[in-house]
């Protein structure tokens, strides 16, 4: 494992929306003495065998999932996630946004949501802007039990779950909890200004949202409403 190393880890179906992606990812700066790689896997039919695939084929220490249309807005974002992940080993997943409590009904949103983003106005079935229960923190960092998937950085090599999903929804729940689950935590940076761009534009498949979230409910059954701290504790 190269301990001075990034990997980007993007899935993607769509060129124009990668150009732009890795536009901003060429323009980033990077620490000295430590390198960035970028890995793409296109029109995966799994998003969570895409990222186990990629996983394996770096030697990376830090890897960083995101979307497609996520655009780094923050030049520095590499040595601040470093600056995080070195302040306490313990840290495994470094997320922009993120959710104290997992909420009971599986819904990442039904929670507190901390963290900071640009996005459009969000499309049905996702809550309007205005009616988020939103905390900004304006230093340091929170701790969460759930990052949204838009972008997750990882410093240790969990698998993803290809038991259960078979497609491209729930990944970061069931990634987030499973860190959790192995004694690791979960942070969310303050942002006063948002380090990201998320493009998300319309919901493009919700068919089997609701498949997961079932499947979600039956696995971490024992995780539902409690907050990041409590999951810890469990194990």
């Amino acid at each position: 494992m190269n301990d001075h190393k990034f990997c980007f880890i993007i899935c993607t179906n769509n060129s124009v929306l990668l150009g732009e992606a890795l536009h901003y990812i060429n323009h980033l700066h990077i620490p000295a003495g430590y390198e960035a790689d970028l890995l793409t896997v296109s029109d995966a039919s799994s998003i969570t065998e895409a990222y186990n695939e990629a996983m394996a084929a770096t030697d990376a220490k830090y890897k960083i999932y995101m979307h497609q249309d996520v655009f780094i807005l923050n030049k520095y974002i590499l040595f601040d996630l470093l600056k995080i992940f070195q302040s306490e080993r313990k840290i495994g997943i470094i997320g922009m946004v993120g959710y104290d409590t997992v909420s009971p009904d599986g819904v990442m949103w039904s929670s507190n949501r901390t963290g900071n983003i640009y996005q459009r106005i969000p499309d049905a079935p996702y809550p309007n802007l205005s009616q988020y229960r939103y905390c900004l923190k304006k230093e340091g960092i929170s701790f969460v039990a759930l990052v949204d998937g838009f972008f997750m950085a990882t410093a240790y090599d969990l698998p993803w779950d290809t038991e259960f999903l078979k497609g491209f929804d729930f990944y970061d729940a069931f990634q987030s909890i499973h860190f959790l689950k192995q004694g690791y935590k979960i942070a969310v940076p303050a942002q006063q200004h948002p380090w990201c761009m998320h493009d998300d534009g319309k919901i493009l498949d919700l068919r089997n949202y609701d498949q997961y979230r079932q499947i979600f409910l039956q696995n971490h059954n024992d995780c539902l409403g409690k907050h990041y701290s409590q999951i810890i504790q469990q194990i």
